[in-house]
């Protein structure tokens, strides 16, 4: 079981950039999918969420409107859209898979995380 996050990079605010997560070993699909991040000095915090209870997505109330979070079945891959980047976006991102009941506010909740990739905004 292998979750492999991609698609970091620098950018200018206002910019946008698109994460991808691939699975490997299990099917996306069967598990509640989410995206975390952590900023230097703070603690690892839900970024946004695709349940497998019943398809429904959830975003931090920071990067509501700004960012998108969406799955290709096919792919076995999960995406996270970036747009309108902030200094404060920067941060390393992490892809999460874990049991339906999973939340973005229980990092304990999910069971796999790939390795993380960086993002940095900044002018």
């Amino acid at each position: 079981v292998q979750l492999q996050a991609s698609g970091g990079g620098s950018v200018q605010p206002g910019g946008s950039l698109r994460l991808s997560c691939a699975g490997s070993g299990f099917t996306l699909g069967d598990y509640t999918i989410a995206w975390f991040r952590q900023a230097p000095g703070k603690e690892r915090e839900g970024v946004s969420l695709i349940s497998r209870r019943d398809g429904s997505t959830s975003y931090a109330d920071s990067v509501k409107g700004r960012f998108t979070i969406s799955r290709d079945n096919a792919k076995n891959t999960l995406y996270l859209q970036m747009n309108s980047l902030k200094p404060e976006d920067t941060a390393v991102y992490y892809c999460a898979a874990g049991p339906p009941w999973a939340t973005l506010t229980r990092l304990n909740s999910f069971l796999y995380w790939g390795q993380g990739t960086q993002v940095t905004v900044s002018s």
